[in-house]
């Protein structure tokens, strides 16, 4: 959400700023409503001075004896418009905060231009594609065949775009999330929270999921409860209409939740495999912070998701996204990719952003120093790392020649084996 104030102040500029992003501001509309605002407060302000007047000048008269009836008349008329013209005020604020709900955060001065993902810059690469003696398999195929990943029972179970894991499969994958979870709380400062995984439509909007992409999500029929499609939405809600001590920032929380994505307008976009499904697990990572410190912790915690990859030795590169292709709330990312032989190319892990304000200001989370000034907080958060692609990505850089699957040394300890060998279902 947008700082009331600051964007009528500053609408010229943030049209520009939002036009780079594929956003087009209606301009001539926002003019039009703040001129019917401004012109009924002032009609309001000048008929509350004069129903003073009268009020004081009928006081006078009736000090006199004189008959004020008329005088009163006029006044309870004035009251009349005053609440009418309260009313419209109240009513054009009301439209102008569901305008500004539309409207998405304005591209940090640091974001490339561009309009599509070809226009995203490459900030770093860490690690090499392994080079294979064999023809290398996607995990789609490889997955089923060990016995460790099976489609057609979770068809049976749910539908489309779910999977069940077995045995060794099912532990990588719980493996992955206690990994991930002590590699943040440990060693790079976060404190785990395990949060709710249903959420109302108030957490919702404080991050910017509603309204405008309520299609993405599930919603529970008769309740006020969604499932989370991601636990950035509960863990930045745990301080929804809070103060927070600026002294004290930044605040840095993880959390492990299964996600749940109805993947709305994504039909025929990467329905192989375990790439896009309705339902995954994530470790996310979340941090509130100062306004003056916001950049330079994004920049460490997209570091933290980095170190999970350097761990288990998959290559990856880190790419800025251009102003055409942040996310609604977001005012900077990194996409963090990681490198899939079976599609021949990187793939996003996590996205890493700083919504500054904008998600602080929609759900009311405010910092206040101990010289007593407050102001909103800055949210950021960055998947660390998405829990199904980690395991594919584990899957077809790590397979062998014979169909198994070598464990990456960092994972060893949680799984007391070496190599995932072929199983039957």
């Amino acid at each position: 959400m947008h700082d009331l104030s600051f964007f009528r102040a500053n609408l010229d500029a943030i049209a520009r700023r939002l036009a780079g992003r594929g956003f087009t501001l209606n301009v001539e509309e926002i003019r039009e409503l703040d001129q019917r605002r401004r012109a009924a407060v002032t009609e309001t302000e000048t008929l509350k001075a004069q129903r003073n007047a009268a009020s004081g000048e009928i006081s006078n008269l009736r000090k006199q004896g004189v008959d004020t009836a008329a005088e009163q008349q006029k006044v309870r008329e004035i009251g009349g418009r005053v609440a009418a013209l309260d009313g419209q005020v109240k009513e054009l604020d009301e439209q102008f905060r569901e305008m500004l709900a539309g409207i998405p955060n304005v591209p940090h001065e640091t974001v490339p231009a561009g309009s599509t993902p070809e226009d995203n810059v490459e900030v770093r690469r860490w690690g090499q594609p392994r080079p294979f003696d064999f023809e290398p398999k996607a995990h789609w195929d490889l997955g089923p065949e060990l016995g460790i990943l099976d489609f057609e029972r979770a068809a049976k179970i749910t539908g489309a775009r779910f999977a069940v894991y077995w045995d060794m499969g099912a532990k990588l994958e719980r493996a992955l999330i206690n990994f991930m979870l002590d590699v943040h709380t440990r060693e790079h400062g976060y404190t785990e929270v395990l949060p709710p995984f249903m959420i109302n439509s108030a957490s919702l909007f404080g991050t910017g999921q509603l309204p405008k992409f309520a299609d993405d999500l599930f919603k529970c029929e008769r309740y006020d409860f969604w499932l989370a499609p991601t636990a950035e939405v509960p863990v930045t809600n745990l301080f929804r209409d809070e103060t927070l001590d600026a002294d004290r920032l930044p605040v840095k929380l993880c959390a492990y939740t299964p996600c749940f994505r109805s993947e709305a307008g994504s039909y025929g976009k990467d329905v192989r495999g375990i790439i896009r499904q309705h339902q995954f697990q994530k470790v996310e990572l979340v941090k509130f912070t100062r306004p003056e410190q916001s950049y330079d912790e994004l920049e460490k915690l997209t570091a933290d998701a980095e170190d999970i990859l350097k761990r288990l030795e998959l290559p990856f590169r880190t790419v800025a996204l251009c102003t055409g292709d942040l996310g609604f709330s977001s005012a900077k990312t990194y996409d963090i990719e990681v490198w899939l032989p079976g599609l021949n190319g990187y793939k996003e892990i996590s996205s890493c952003s700083n919504f500054e304000a904008f998600q602080a200001r929609r759900a009311s989370i405010r910092c206040k120093s101990a010289r007593g000034r407050s102001e909103f907080a800055h949210t950021l958060n960055g998947s660390g790392l998405a829990v199904g692609r980690t395991w594919l990505a584990i899957v077809e850089n790590y397979q062998q020649k014979d169909g198994s699957v070598v464990v990456p040394a960092a994972l060893r300890p949680y799984l007391n084996a070496e190599v995932l060998a072929k199983r039957d279902t």
